[in-house]
C-alpha cells in the first residue's frame, strides 16, 4: 500500500480563520498534539506575518521532534530569509514558498505576466535552496490555471531545487474529476516529475474538499495538506480526520494508508476546538457529538444486536470513549494530580502547575466526579492566560435584578497598570449587563459577534464553557473561558478576549 504524508495546515491555514488567534503557548500545545497524532509535516505558521509568528513557529521548530516543521512564505526574498532564521535549528529544514498561477491572479493581483510569474518563482526557489534541504513549491490557484502554463512552470522549479510540488484548489472551486485530471496530466507532461512528490490543498467552498483530495490521492499525489476539524479561510479545509479514518475504514477500496494515530483524534480535535474558539458541529463526520449516537428506535435495536448494522466507525477507534471519570478527587494530592496530567502529554511550568492544581481543588468542592474533560479545560484555562503577563482581571462581580427585569451589574477589575477600579451599568439581562459595565471600563470599541456556551463533560454540576467572539478596532477577536458559574465564564470570555487583543497589538508592534 502507498503511503500518504499528512501536511497539518491547522496552525497556518486553520489560524486564518476570522477571529481566530492564538498564542504562543497555545500553538505549541497543538503542535505537539499534531505530533502525537502521527502528522508527518506541520505548518507552524507565517514568520514574516509577525513578530509573534515568527516566534511560534520557532519555539515550534525547537520543540518538535518526530514531525517535519515547515512554515509559509511568498516568493519573496526577505520571507525566505524570515523563515530560515525561524527554521535553521531543526533537523530537517523545510519551506513552503508560493505564487499564484491563474490568469485572474496574475493580471489583477499580482500584475505579472506568465514569464514574469517563471521568473521569480525559479528565482526564489534556488534562492531557497541555498538554504533549505526541502522545499515545497505551490501554484496558488491552481485549479483555475492554464494546464500547460503550469506544466512550463513546474519543470522549471523542479529543475531550481523544489522537492515537492502542490497544486491547491485554493478557492474550493473544482469537480473530484476536474482536480484528478490536472493530477494526471502534470504526472504525464512535466518530464522531471519522478524528482518531487504531487501534494494536494483542498478548500471546501462547495463542500467537496475530501472528495477531491481523494481524487488527486488517486492520480499520484502522495502528500495531502489537511486540518483538524477542517477549520481554515471561508468554508475551511479538508479535514484531517475524515480524510485518515476514510482511508483506514476503505482500506478494502483505497491501496494507501498514512501513519495517523487514529486514537488520538478526539483529543486533538478538542484541543483545536477549545483553543481555536470554533466549535465542531455536532453532526460533523467521525468526530462530531452525534456521529456515534443512535436515536432512531430501529438503529438502536439493530446496534444492539450487532454494532456493525449501523455503525461503521466505533468510537474507541477515533478515541472517543464514555470511560472518562476520573479517581482522584478533593483528597487528591498534587502527585497524583501530576501524574494525571501527565498523560495530556503537555508541558506547564511550576508557576501553571501551582495554579491548575489550586484551580482543580476548587473544582473538587463543588463537583462530585471530575473528568479528563474537566482536567483539561482547567489545563487550556491555564495556558491560555500563560502569556498574558500584562491584562485585566476580574476581581469580583454582582448582579442584582430590579422589579422591572433591570439587571444592574458591579465590577471589580485589576488593570494591567496594578490599578483596582469598580464601575457598574444597567440592561435587560445579566450578561448584557457584565458585558456593557466592562466595556465601559476599557479605552476601546467593541461589538460583540458572536457568544455561546456548552457545558464541559456531562451532568447537572458540569463546567460551562463560554465562547465570544467580537470585534475590537475593527479586528476579530475570539475570547474564552470555563468555569462552573455560566456569568463568571461569560465575562471572562470577554475579558479575554481583550487581552488578546492587546498582546496582539504588542506583537505587532514588536513589544513581545
Amino acid at each position: 500500500m502507498t503511503r500518504i504524508k499528512i501536511f497539518d495546515t491547522t496552525l497556518r491555514d486553520g489560524e486564518q480563520s476570522p477571529g481566530v488567534n492564538l498564542n504562543k503557548s497555545e500553538k505549541l500545545e497543538i503542535a505537539k498534539q499534531l505530533e502525537k497524532l502521527g502528522v508527518d509535516v506541520i505548518e507552524a505558521g507565517f514568520p514574516a506575518a509577525s513578530v509573534g509568528d515568527f516566534e511560534a513557529v520557532k519555539l515550534i521548530a525547537d520543540t518538535i521532534k518526530d514531525s517535519t516543521v515547515t512554515a509559509l512564505a511568498r516568493c519573496v526574498k526577505s520571507d525566505i530569509d524570515r523563515a530560515w532564521s525561524a527554521l535553521k535549528d531543526t533537523k530537517n529544514p523545510r519551506i513552503h514558498v508560493f505564487l499564484a498561477t491563474s490568469p485572474i491572479h496574475m493580471e489583477h493581483k499580482l500584475k505579472m505576466n506568465e514569464d514574469e510569474v517563471i521568473e521569480t518563482s525559479v528565482e526564489c526557489v534556488a534562492y531557497a535552496k541555498e538554504k533549505f534541504k526541502e522545499i515545497e513549491w505551490s501554484a496558488e490557484d491552481a485549479t483555475r490555471s492554464d494546464l500547460d502554463f503550469l506544466v512550463r512552470i513546474i519543470t522549471k522549479v523542479i529543475d531550481a531545487g523544489a522537492t515537492v510540488i502542490n497544486l491547491p484548489d485554493t478557492v474550493g472551486f473544482t469537480t473530484p474529476e476536474e482536480y484528478g485530471a490536472m493530477f494526471k496530466y502534470i504526472s504525464e507532461n512535466v518530464p522531471n516529475i519522478e524528482k518531487v512528490e504531487l501534494s494536494t490543498h483542498c478548500h471546501n467552498d462547495l463542500g467537496l474538499a475530501v472528495a477531491n483530495t481523494l481524487a488527486g490521492i488517486e492520480n499520484g499525489a502522495t502528500q495531502i495538506e489537511v486540518s483538524m476539524n477542517g477549520i481554515g479561510e471561508r468554508a475551511g479545509n479538508a479535514a484531517l480526520e475524515e480524510v485518515a479514518v476514510l482511508l483506514h475504514i476503505r482500506k478494502d477500496f483505497y491501496p494507501y494508508h498514512t501513519r495517523a494515530v487514529l486514537k488520538e483524534i478526539k483529543r486533538t480535535s478538542d484541543l483545536v476546538s477549545n483553543l481555536s474558539g470554533m466549535q465542531v458541529q455536532r453532526n460533523k463526520a467521525v468526530i462530531g457529538q452525534n456521529a456515534h449516537s443512535h436515536e432512531s428506535g430501529i438503529h438502536q435495536d439493530g446496534v444492539l444486536k450487532n454494532r456493525e448494522t449501523y455503525e461503521i466507525i466505533t468510537p474507541e477507534l477515533v478515541g472517543v470513549t464514555d470511560a472518562n471519570t476520573i479517581f482522584i478527587g478533593k483528597h487528591s494530592g498534587s502527585h497524583a494530580f501530576k501524574e494525571k496530567i501527565a498523560e495530556f502529554n503537555m508541558s506547564l511550568s511550576d508557576e501553571e502547575s501551582k495554579a491548575a492544581f489550586k484551580a482543580f481543588k476548587k473544582i473538587t468542592d463543588v463537583k462530585k466526579d471530575v473528568t479528563d474533560d474537566d482536567i483539561y479545560a482547567i489545563l487550556m484555562e491555564i495556558k491560555s492566560e500563560s502569556e498574558m503577563v500584562e491584562r485585566y482581571r476580574l476581581n469580583d462581580f454582582q448582579i442584582n435584578y430590579d422589579e422591572d427585569g433591570v439587571c444592574t451589574a458591579q465590577i471589580e477589575m485589576v488593570f494591567p497598570n496594578g490599578t483596582v477600579r469598580t464601575s457598574k451599568g444597567s440592561a435587560f439581562g445579566s450578561v448584557e449587563a457584565l458585558f456593557k459595565t466592562f466595556v465601559s471600563m476599557i479605552p476601546y470599541t467593541v461589538n460583540v459577534i458572536d457568544y455561546s456556551m456548552r457545558s464541559v463533560g456531562k451532568g447537572k454540576d458540569s463546567l460551562a464553557e463560554a465562547h465570544l467572539k467580537v470585534n475590537i478596532e475593527n479586528q476579530q477577536i475570539t475570547g474564552r473561558s470555563t468555569n462552573q458559574d455560566v456569568l463568571k465564564a461569560s465575562l471572562d470570555s470577554y475579558i479575554n478576549a481583550v487581552n488578546r487583543f492587546m498582546i496582539h497589538e504588542k506583537q505587532k508592534a514588536g513589544a513581545y
